[in-house]
């Protein structure tokens, strides 16, 4: 462990503070054109690209990760959104024409898309710099302010890239509170979560998941959670083991497997298990793992959170317990003072069954559980057999047999033949189902997710013909109010064209011969007594 530095634990009251001047921004932001919010986006994105590499390094300081995997997952997809928002975000937040109807026919009608006001971020610490800027684009792009809470185990980083944000609100004009950050600890979010935000966006585990929720209940508070996952990646017998294998590295290893949407469940035709294993295995043996600045290049890192590694190493302990067999890695390395850290070695476990922990606990961790399957049902089987459903892998040569497999899946994504591009493809939706949590962030549902969708009608044709209560529904209602409303319907909505011109003739009758459609009722006395 290094000191990096001091943050503040904010109190309840900080927390709300700062939800009050980021209010007060929001009622200016609102405001703001499209064109002045993609030059707040364009010119974080300039100072991005211009600062790459010293944006991995503060982000493989404070969170362990290789500098290659943070350009990958910090710098790579944080890209791809501001490039998807800046061209086709206006677009999809500009009033939607909607049909009005077969009866309000002279009516037009329209969604409009308007800023919910503050939002509020609680994000984990296996991203520093992209779980920051993910909410932050997203909300500012839609006119709103946001308010980022970052972990306690990834706040130093928060520094530099604070002053980054906050020279690009001063260089467009932007309101100062537009973007402001909470540190500290379960006070500090709380606060933020019972603060008066208008909509809050929490990441991270199901546990604190279901805290967040019961308390945003409280206030009605809308939340967009984005739980755990344990994702399938399965593999038929006629895929190119070559290419999966390097895929299958990245799906389980990538950031040291400390991952929502990371690969942990590897399902292996029987047909190719063994000579899968064999390549995957034969990989894993020589990657390189250590502290990632300043050693050289590194495969893997380190665990960011204090007390993880040893939770994996219980988890791994437990599936051998029960029969599994470690065929790479498996042990946490012993702490010298050469060789100091939270580190746990890429693992490789065959033979996992449902009756190990493994089987159903999110690992957030380097391990990559292998399971045997023989027919497509079978595998669908399994790989639902699992309390989380968030992303999904499927590899066949047969892509029509992935997809018929992946359509199956009860999760949130599917990549056919890939891993992880339904992030990539930044017009898609992030979220998942059962307990990975609901609703979505990315994507044209995540960015309106970020805004109140306003139903609005008017008249389409005001000059020739405005709405008024037709005077068979006037008040004093007359009695040919219920005929006229039946025919209506039977004129509008009756099943054939005879239907139609009946009930057509029904209303004509209303105003021509009203007595002809007028049925008389029997005195109230008469009416009982007949019941």
């Amino acid at each position: 462990m290094q000191l990096l530095g001091y943050v503040p634990a904010m109190s309840a009251r900080e927390v709300k503070e700062i939800v009050t001047k980021a209010k007060e921004a929001a009622q200016v932001w609102k405001t703001s054109t499209f064109k002045q919010r993609r030059r707040l986006l364009k010119t974080l994105l300039k100072f991005i690209v211009e600062n790459q590499e010293t944006i991995c390094r503060v982000s493989a300081r404070d969170s362990g990760k290789p500098m290659v995997d943070a350009i990958v997952g910090e710098v790579v997809v944080t890209c791809e959104k501001i490039h998807w928002l800046c061209n086709e975000g206006e677009g999809h937040l500009k009033p939607e024409k909607r049909s009005a109807g077969i009866m309000a026919f002279y009516k037009k009608a329209r969604v409009e898309y308007l800023p919910v006001g503050v939002v509020g971020a609680i994000v984990p610490w296996n991203y520093p710099f992209h779980n920051v800027l993910n909410p932050l684009t997203a909300a500012v792009f839609a006119g709103n302010s946001i308010v980022i809470k970052v972990s306690e185990y990834a706040s130093w980083s928060t520094g530099y890239y604070g002053r980054m944000i906050n020279a690009a609100l001063a260089a467009v004009g932007a309101p100062p509170n537009l973007v402001q950050f909470v540190t500290g600890y379960g006070e500090a979010g709380n606060a933020l979560v019972c603060g008066g935000v208008d909509k809050l966006i929490f990441v991270g585990s199901t546990v604190v998941g279901k805290k967040v929720m019961a308390a945003a209940a409280e206030t009605l508070t809308p939340v967009v959670l984005e739980l755990g996952g344990k994702d399938a990646f399965i593999v038929c017998e006629d895929a190119d083991l070559k290419t999966v294998t390097q895929i299958s590295l990245k799906a389980a290893f990538l950031n040291s497997g400390q991952n929502c949407a990371g690969g942990e469940r590897f399902f292996v035709h029987s047909a190719v298990h063994d000579r899968f294993a064999g390549m995957v295995v034969g990989l894993v043996k020589q990657m390189r793992q250590g502290p990632t600045l300043g050693h050289g290049t590194m495969d893997a890192g380190a665990m960011c959170m204090p007390g993880l590694a040893e939770k994996v190493q219980g988890l791994v302990d437990d599936a051998v317990s029960h029969g599994a067999e470690v065929l790479a890695g498996g042990v946490m390395p012993q702490v010298t003072l050469e060789r100091r850290g939270q580190f746990y070695p890429p693992t490789v476990l065959a033979g996992v069954t449902p009756a190990m922990r493994i089987w159903s606990e999110e690992v957030f961790g380097p391990v990559m559980s292998l399971i045997k399957w023989s027919t497509d049902a079978e595998v669908i089987a399994l790989a639902n057999d699992c309390p989380f459903g968030l992303g999904s892998s499927v590899f066949a040569k047969s892509q029509s047999r992935a997809r018929h497999i992946a359509s199956q899946l009860e999760a949130g994504m599917s990549a056919i033949n890939d891993f992880g591009t339904t992030y990539m493809c930044q017009s898609l939706p992030f979220g998942g189902v059962k307990h990975s949590g609901f609703d979505r962030f990315a994507g044209v549902e995540g960015l309106r997710g970020l805004c109140v969708p306003k139903a609005v009608c008017e008249d389409a044709f005001p000059l020739l013909m405005s709405s008024a209560i037709p005077p068979p529904w006037s008040v004093p209602i007359p009695d040919i109010g219920l005929p006229f409303g039946t025919g209506l319907v039977a004129m509008f909505y009756g099943p054939g064209l005879l239907f139609q011109l009946k009930g057509l003739a029904r209303v004509i009758a209303c105003f021509v011969l009203p007595s002809s459609v007028v049925r008389r009722s029997p005195p109230a006395d008469k009416a009982g007594k007949s019941a």
